[in-house]
């Protein structure tokens, strides 16, 4: 089993209690966003094989990420976004892509109006999107971590 380092353990703390802290404001404020919004619309594309996620995000926006289970690719088609993972902060300036490592969330900040693209392995050709969350995202580190080690 790898042992993750004092700084991931501590980096998604901070994300968790983010997240919690959040939750909190948001329901005294009625701002929470979660999902497709007019805040943050998605659109979702399928070709075979293929899932394709886009989000729009508006300037001086944040999004904290989910967790992916697995290594995806994503593309920043148009705009400019600063992301902060547990390795740090980078500036992204479209166009870019990027591989992503699974299990890794991430707190993002639009510089720019942006569009933003994820794309994932579809191999059952599902176009129900909580389906596939379900084989995409994690719903926590916990379920994470217990979904690597049964890949290993």
């Amino acid at each position: 089993m790898n042992k993750l380092s004092k700084s991931i353990i501590e980096y998604r703390k901070s994300l968790v209690d983010l997240e919690k802290e959040l939750k909190h404001q948001a329901k005294a404020n009625n701002e929470l966003v979660i999902g497709d919004s007019n805040k943050f619309p998605l659109n979702h594309t399928f070709a075979h094989g293929i899932y394709v996620r886009e989000m729009k995000m508006q300037k001086d926006t944040f999004v904290l990420g989910k967790i992916h289970q697995h290594d995806h690719i994503w593309f920043l088609l148009t705009g400019k976004l600063l992301i902060e993972t547990g390795e740090g902060v980078e500036e992204y300036i479209a166009p870019c892509y990027v591989k992503a490592s699974g299990g890794t969330q991430r707190l993002i900040r639009a510089v720019e109006d942006s569009i933003f693209v994820n794309v994932y392995g579809n191999p059952n050709n599902k176009e129900n999107v909580s389906e596939l969350e379900n084989n995409i995202i994690a719903k926590n580190y916990l379920e994470y971590e217990k979904i690597k080690q049964l890949k290993l």
